[in-house]
């Protein structure tokens, strides 16, 4: 059958038919960020065989081979899909408080697909999420996977889990419901057997709770609710299985024996001391740090009906956290790209970009951010780089991201597996 080829990216469905037929894609543009370096490269040519990278080069003589696939994106930076490591994809942030119960169960996980087709036009390409009721985000992951809905590719935790009458457990009904968690742990053993049963069902990251929260009831963002003996025993348990944890962690003794413990990714780490900053650095954990949000809770949370008393926490560790993310990128922690959408609407991740920067981070350091340092943190080496052997996982926005980190907000083109998902070009 004779091949279709598309010269200029006119329109997605010319991309998607040529996909049908052909093997190789040539992806052109006038510049490429490198997220390892931070330089600019002039008119690559990123050659794309079965999904995956094959070659990367800068200029030179136009490939003129008719079975090749043309994308040609003139006047446009390429970068790295990006990559935001704290979602949750079965949250609407629309409905809070007790306005979530007027739904039934399947309504959130039928939320996920409207949600994931919006933060992969976003230009997320990968996700992280980091807690779900019911296994929503299993099931979605498996849906993406086999191309029965559009979405990016879903690292999923399941559900999250910590202790009786913690954050990650039922918290806002009295005892006459009788609502738990089904995952709570309160000893080092009962936590091994949580890190057993979330793999078997399809966690690929474990998330468990070491302090109180936010968003939860009857729980301060301070508090210690793990202690180091079972967050220890949690993380040993789970890299066994070659897991990765991921740990909420509010509060500064519990953000400090989380690291002690060998957790991986301290997330929120509002509270955080300069204790805790050299104890990031020196045992090389990552902080995923949601700085962006409060901007939207505190403007839209009372008329979604959150509570005030969770009003009043988000206002409470805002600045706070703000100002240790400051000063743990200014130590040299490694920070990756989290922002909790789900407290926020799904779809506009990249507004944490500018708040970053606002913060102390330079753009490129945004970036990397949300590219090459989150696919370390996910020890994935398929995600984060255009560079041979990864996925052809690529986005493409007008101007110069690492001089207006905004540029991000409005990616135009967003292509998965070397394929073009997305284009207002």
């Amino acid at each position: 059958m004779k091949k279709t080829i598309c010269s200029t990216l006119v329109a997605t469905a010319c991309a998607l038919s040529v996909n049908a037929f052909a093997t190789d894609v040539l992806i052109t543009a006038s510049n490429m960020l490198d997220v390892r370096t931070g330089k600019t490269i002039a008119n690559p040519q990123i050659l794309v065989r079965d999904g995956r990278i094959v070659s990367v080069k800068n200029g030179g003589a136009p490939n003129t081979d008719a079975n090749v696939q043309k994308i040609d994106l003139p006047g446009m930076t390429l970068l790295p899909g990006l990559i935001d490591m704290h979602v949750h994809l079965d949250s609407d942030p629309t409905y809070g408080g007790y306005n979530t119960l007027q739904f039934g169960d399947r309504f959130w996980s039928i939320l996920t697909v409207p949600h994931a087709s919006r933060t992969l036009d976003a230009g997320f390409t990968t996700v992280r999420n980091v807690g779900a009721d019911a296994w929503n985000d299993v099931g979605l992951r498996q849906a993406i996977d086999e191309g029965k809905v559009r979405g990016p590719r879903v690292v999923t935790a399941a559900y999250s889990f910590g202790a009786t009458g913690g954050h990650c457990d039922s918290t806002f009904f009295p005892p006459s419901m009788n609502q738990q968690s089904p995952f709570n742990a309160d000893n080092p053993e009962e936590g091994r057997k949580r890190v057993r049963e979330l793999r078997k069902y399809g966690a690929q990251v474990i998330k468990i709770c070491a302090t109180g929260g936010v968003f939860s009831h009857n729980t301060e963002p301070g508090q210690q609710q793990m202690s180091l003996k079972e967050m220890s025993a949690i993380a040993e348990e789970a890299h066994q299985w070659g897991l990765r944890v991921a740990a909420h962690a509010h509060g500064t003794s519990g953000i400090k024996d989380a690291i002690r413990a060998g957790i991986d990714t301290i997330e929120h780490a509002s509270l955080i001391d300069d204790e805790g900053i050299a104890l990031a650095k020196k045992h090389g954990a990552y902080l995923s740090m949601d700085i962006y949000n409060t901007d939207y809770t505190q403007s839209e949370g009372k008329k979604n009906g959150v509570l005030e008393d969770n009003l009043r926490k988000d206002r409470e560790v805002a600045d706070v956290q703000r100002e240790g993310f400051r000063r743990a990128n200014a130590a040299g922690v490694k920070m990756v790209f989290g922002t909790d959408a789900g407290i926020y609407p799904h779809g506009d991740n990249a507004k944490q970009f500018a708040t970053m920067v606002k913060y102390g981070m330079t753009p490129m350091q945004a970036i990397q951010s949300a590219t090459v340092v989150a696919a370390e943190a996910l020890a994935s080496k398929d995600v984060g780089v255009i560079e041979a052997g990864r996925f052809a996982d690529i986005i493409a926005v007008a101007g110069d991201p690492t001089k207006d980190v905004r540029v991000l907000e409005k990616v135009a083109v967003v292509i998965k597996g070397g394929e073009v998902v997305k284009s207002n070009k």
